[in-house]
C-alpha cells in the first residue's frame, strides 16, 4: 500500500479543513490579527483538532513551520513512560541517556524539564512559537499545575495549544488559560462531498451506494472514511467500489478483544470483562469512546433479541455521554459491564 491517505490528504491550510466552521473562523481571525491566545481544542477523536493546530502553524510560519512548532503527545509521556522517552531522539540531550534504567528522575519531572526547555527557546523569525500538547487529558494533576506555571512564565514567546477528548480532566486553572474551542465530526453531506474529491483525485470507481455505505460507516469521522476507502481501493483493484467492498474493508477494523469483551459480558463474567478492558486500553491504546463504538457495532450485529439489543444500546449511549465528563475511562467502562451483567 502507498502512503496513508490520512497523511497524504492532511490539510495544509485552515481553508482546506472540512467542517467545524465556527471554531475555524475564530482561529482564522485570531491568526490574521497576529494576537494569538493559548487554545484548548476539545472534541472526539479524529474531529480535526490536530489538523487545525498543524494548519495554523503552517499558515503562520510558512513552509518551515516546524522550526516554530513543538509537538508532544501527553499519552506517550504518561502511559508509555521512560521507554518512550529514550526512543524520542529529541529528549536524549535533556535526559542524558538512552537507557531507561539509568533515568533517575520521575516522568513528571522530565516532562517539566522538556516543556520548560522548549518553551524557553526563542522563536525563529516570529514573535512567538507554538507548543502543541495532544491528548492533554493524560496529564496528571501535578503536571497540569506545572504546565500552567510554564504557560504563565513564557506567555510572551510561546503559545500553547492543548488538545483533548475530555476537557473535564483538565484542571480549571489550566482550562482558563486558553480559549476553548469545540470540534466535532463532520456532517454526512460534507463527508460525502469530501469523499467525492478523493475519489476524483485517486481515479477510483465508486457508485453512489458505495459512498452512502462509507458515509454510514464513518459517521462523520474523516480519518475512518479515508482509511476504509483506501483499503477498499486496494482490495477492489480495478472494480467499482460498492457497499459490499466497503463492508469487506471494515471487517479487519474490529479488535479481537472487543469480541472477547462482548462474550464475557453476555456470559456475565465481570472479571474476564475487566481483563479485556485493560487489554484494549493499555495494550491497544484505544480510548473509551473507540471501545464503545466497536462494542456498539458488535451489539447491534449480535443474535440477541431486539428488546435486549435496544436496552444494551441505550446503556452504551449513556456511557458515551458519561465519558465526555469522566475522569477515568476504565471506571465508566466497568460500570457499563456491571450494567450489562445485571
Amino acid at each position: 500500500m502507498k502512503d496513508l491517505w490520512t497523511v497524504k490528504y492532511r490539510p495544509e491550510s485552515l481553508d482546506e479543513i472540512v467542517g467545524n466552521e465556527q471554531s475555524l473562523d475564530m482561529v482564522r481571525k485570531l491568526a490574521m490579527s497576529n494576537n494569538l491566545p493559548h487554545f484548548v481544542f476539545h472534541g472526539p477523536e479524529n474531529s480535526g483538532k490536530s489538523s487545525t493546530a498543524f494548519a495554523l502553524a503552517h499558515q503562520l510560519y510558512g513552509e518551515g513551520y516546524e522550526r516554530n512548532l513543538a509537538y508532544f503527545n501527553a499519552s506517550d509521556f504518561f502511559e508509555q513512560g521512560k521507554s518512550y522517552l529514550v526512543r524520542d531522539k529529541r529528549f536524549i540531550r535533556i535526559i542524558g541517556t538512552d537507557d531507561p534504567k539509568k533515568i533517575n528522575k520521575s516522568v513528571i519531572n522530565i516532562f517539566k524539564d522538556i516543556i520548560n526547555e522548549y518553551a524557553g527557546m526563542p522563536p525563529v523569525d516570529s514573535d512567538f512559537k507554538i507548543i502543541f500538547i495532544d491528548n492533554a487529558e493524560s496529564l496528571n494533576s501535578d503536571s497540569q499545575h506545572a504546565l500552567r506555571r510554564i504557560m504563565e512564565k513564557y506567555t510572551a514567546s510561546s503559545r500553547f495549544i492543548l488538545s483533548t477528548t475530555q476537557p473535564s480532566k483538565l484542571i480549571s486553572p489550566l482550562r482558563s488559560r486558553g480559549l476553548q474551542l469545540f470540534f466535532t465530526h463532520v456532517s454526512d453531506d460534507k463527508l460525502a462531498n469530501f469523499i467525492s474529491t478523493i475519489v476524483d483525485a485517486e481515479g477510483l470507481q465508486i457508485n453512489s451506494d458505495g459512498i452512502d455505505a462509507l458515509v454510514y460507516h464513518a459517521r462523520g469521522n474523516i480519518a475512518r472514511a479515508l482509511n476504509t476507502l483506501q483499503i477498499a481501493s486496494v482490495q477492489s483493484a480495478d472494480e467499482s467500489i460498492g457497499p459490499q467492498q466497503i463492508y469487506d474493508s471494515t471487517l479487519g477494523e474490529q479488535s479481537e478483544n472487543i469480541a472477547s469483551l462482548f462474550e464475557s459480558i453476555t456470559s456475565k463474567n465481570i472479571l474476564e470483562a475487566r481483563k479485556y478492558i485493560d487489554a484494549l486500553i493499555l495494550e491497544e491504546g484505544l480510548s473509551g469512546q473507540e471501545i464503545l463504538l466497536q462494542l456498539h457495532k458488535v451489539t447491534v450485529n449480535s443474535n440477541e433479541a431486539d428488546d435486549i439489543i435496544a436496552k444494551w444500546v441505550t446503556k452504551i449511549a449513556d456511557t458515551d455521554f458519561y465519558l465526555t465528563e469522566s475522569a477515568n475511562d476504565r471506571i465508566q467502562l466497568e460500570a457499563l459491564v456491571a450494567g450489562f451483567c445485571q
